[in-house]
């Protein structure tokens, strides 16, 4: 006989069919990886915000944002905590062309941002209250801006998330209008005629997840008060990336469409869509060049570049593969304006630095001064200074992941660069001599850690910028302990040199020294399969016993030096991709009884043990992806657990609550934003916190009834908050705008 749970999800009810507790033996199963494919940078993001058959709507963060603004705010401000000094994700810059030394720069999920120090420090220039999702920025000659909002990257760094169209500012970024483009879900370029400022072309790239809507290229002739699109895609999943002018000639243009979709099972990074067109009477007509890249089903992203001081030489850099695996295919040339294509020698150093995404780069920057100059985007940066036929690749003296690159025609050696990693400066023509931002607080974080016993300690994990402390300078510099995209970080309580912190699928470390040394410990664990973001948690009564989750749970009693796994697999099994699906994403051992854990999984189960493994209880099934589970410190009983699952349009509840042990489950989404929940925390007088794609909301009573917390917090994923009742603190980590703080 099954249990039936009714619960009632904004508005929409829902009737859940739960199998009964389920005992489950536990095995010593002795579990070995699975060979992994290549998989797409923080895959991990976008399936916990979707399920299976369903899309993600438009404007679905506009309308989260739109709910999360009605509701009242309690608190004092949020205090940004840093990291200042490592920065993020940089998708594109423009140089202001009426003031030396300053330049604008687009980050994927941290804003818009000016530097009038030559690219040394940075200080916002897009408000806090929108959308923190940026794609491109422009300058025209007169010192208008232009900002394209949704990142145009389909993977890395998260789930890209959508914007909400193209705004423009007269008065450097402190203030900006939107002028259209509402559903171009993510704008790749914008290119502004050098001689009249009034005509305007942005490469509207479309929504990543679904088909339709305001994509290819867009030309205005009134500065953006009114676009017509020029150039529409073969296909309703092809959008613009790039839109190009000839240096020598605004009525000689280019483009580069790019078909691509995302869906949860399945992500298709090439297509019939995809090519390079040209136009020759400033964006009327366009012709495509299939001298370069011919129509093919497995063609990829394609990264153009135009020498400026021969403008008929051009070069292109061609991804080719099926679904999400693009490879490099070719590095070509053209001395007659795109004409005619000739393939040049294929290298190893190129190659490599494509890896298998290379969709993930697709950039190609011409030296002003030097045909033959030419740097590619890559996981390193790759330059050449004969035209392709030999190649360095520079890895060592920046971050890796290269994105955007302009030459500062003030000073001829000087070139800026923005990467995975931040912003750089090079005053010896790109060659070297890389200089980083000193400050530039837009760090994407996944995980924070705090310390009861010594508050100028934090740690998180980041994407693509490792595991980083705070321990050394509050407020300032931060460094890395351990590399990788840093997941899950850990302080004792009663310790605070013992720490812990992961890269992705669980690759996990202990230290007994602050981080300075650090021991890998995860082959000592069990598991088939381990999440991008695996689990690690303190049991609250003994900081000696700790939890692991793989897609079996695993246990330490000796601070995480060895491990045993006391229970068997608590997921679905494997999924239909490469990407680790059916495994868990939470943990959390109740203070009040050591003998109760509970347990959350990608594939919308909660289970609970009693008696430390030896049995267990499915008490939650067919929901979305668990984020968090946290339990009552008074009662074992009592759980709370959030779920993800909006970003696919689904109504299944955002935060529940059982306090039977999992019998019955009540719905505590209430009046929260539709948004993604990432976390949530039990404060001391008995009200809850929750983490959200929209920010940080409290419920008092812990009854539902929610209001926004804090002031000063950007509209920026939160993926963590926590929680330091000695000091009356809570800790926020941003996917997008570094750590936080706030007295509560």
């Amino acid at each position: 006989m099954k249990r039936i749970l009714a619960v009632v999800a904004l508005g929409l009810s829902a009737v859940l069919t739960v199998p009964p507790g389920v005992a489950l033996s536990t095995t010593q199963v002795q579990g070995e990886e699975d060979a992994l494919g290549p998989v797409a940078p923080a895959e991990h993001r976008f399936l916990q915000k979707t399920i299976p058959g369903q899309e993600l709507p438009r404007h679905a963060y506009d309308i989260a944002a739109a709910q999360a603004a009605q509701l009242p705010t309690t608190g004092g401000a949020w205090n940004l905590l840093g990291p200042s000094n490592i920065g993020g994700r940089v998708v594109d810059m423009a140089l202001d062309p009426q003031h030396a030394d300053t330049l604008y720069i687009a980050t994927a999920s941290g804003g818009l941002w000016r530097s009038t120090d030559a690219g040394a420090t940075f200080a916002p220039a897009w408000p806090d209250n929108q959308t923190q999702a940026m794609g491109a920025v422009a300058a025209a000659p007169d010192g208008t801006l232009y900002a394209g909002t949704g990142e145009a990257n389909p993977g890395g760094g998260s789930l890209t998330y959508t914007g909400t169209g193209v705004y423009r500012s007269t008065d450097g970024g402190a203030t900006w209008t939107s002028i259209g483009l509402q559903d171009s879900g993510a704008v790749g370029h914008i290119a502004i005629d050098p001689s009249n400022p009034q005509r305007v072309f942005v490469a509207a790239t479309g929504s990543l997840f679904n088909p339709g809507g305001e994509r290819g290229v867009y030309r205005s002739n009134d500065g953006g008060t009114t676009w017509t699109r020029v150039l529409a895609g073969a296909t309703d999943t092809t959008g613009a990336t790039e839109v190009m002018f000839d240096p020598s000639n605004p009525q000689r243009m280019f483009a580069i469409m790019w078909d691509h979709r995302r869906q949860p099972n399945l992500r298709s990074y090439s297509g019939v869509g995809s090519g390079v067109y040209r136009s020759t009477d400033g964006g009327t007509t366009w012709q495509r060049l299939d001298s370069l890249a011919p129509v093919a089903p497995d063609l990829g992203r394609i990264g153009v570049g135009i020498a400026p001081s021969d403008p008929n030489r051009m070069y292109a850099i061609v991804g080719r593969g099926v679904n999400s695996t693009n490879t490099f295919d070719g590095f070509f040339t053209s001395t007659d304006g795109g004409t005619t294509w000739s393939r040049l020698p294929d290298n190893v150093d190129v190659a490599d630095n494509q890896s298998s995404y290379a969709w993930w780069f697709a950039k190609v920057w011409v030296d002003p001064g030097n045909s033959k100059h030419v740097h590619v985007a890559g996981i390193a940066l790759l330059t050449t200074r004969n035209g392709g036929r030999t190649w360095t690749a520079d890895d060592d003296s920046m971050h890796v992941d290269h994105h955007a690159m302009v030459w500062d025609p003030r000073y001829r050696d000087r070139v800026y660069l923005g990467n995975d990693g931040g912003m750089y400066r090079s005053d010896d023509d790109g060659d070297g001599g890389w200089v980083k931002a000193r400050y530039q607080p837009y760090t994407q974080f996944y995980s924070a850690a705090i310390s009861p016993q010594d508050v100028s300690r934090e740690s998180g994990g980041t994407q693509d910028n490792g595991n980083l402390r705070s321990w050394g300078g509050r407020h300032g510099d931060w460094n890395e302990y351990v590399g990788g995209d840093g997941e899950e970080n850990l302080i004792n309580p009663t310790n605070v040199d013992n720490v812990f912190a992961c890269y992705q699928y669980g690759n996990c470390f202990r230290s007994v020294d602050g981080g300075d040394s650090n021991t890998f410990f995860t082959p000592a664990t069990t598991a088939n399969r381990r999440n991008w973001f695996s689990p690690v948690q303190f049991d609250p009564n003994n900081p000696n016993v700790m939890y692991y989750g793989g897609n079996r749970l695993n246990r330490s009693v000796d601070n995480g030096v060895t491990w045993a796994p006391i229970s068997p697999d608590l997921t679905g099994g494997p999924g239909q991709d490469a990407y680790p699906f059916g495994t868990i994403t939470t943990v959390a051992a109740a203070a009040s009884d050591p003998q109760t854990v509970w347990v959350g999984t990608d594939d919308g189960r909660v289970w609970v043990t009693r008696d430390l493994g030896a049995t267990w209880t499915l008490t939650l099934s067919g929901q979305p992806w668990v984020t968090r589970v946290a339990v009552d410190p008074s009662s074992p009983l009592t759980a709370y657990a959030t779920l993800s699952g909006y970003r696919a349009g689904s109504y299944q509840p955002h935060v529940m609550v059982t306090h039977d042990g999992g019998t019955t489950w009540t719905d505590l989404s209430g009046n929260l934003p539709q948004a993604p929940v990432n976390d949530v925390v039990l404060s001391s007088a008995g009200g809850l916190y929750v983490a959200t794609d929209q920010g940080v909301f409290v419920s008092a009573a812990g009854d539902g009834v929610w209001q926004r917390l804090g002031t000063g917090l950007p509209l920026v994923p939160v993926d963590d908050i926590e929680y330091d009742a000695g000091h009356h603190r809570l800790v926020a980590a941003t996917f997008g705008r570094s750590m936080y703080e706030l007295g509560v």
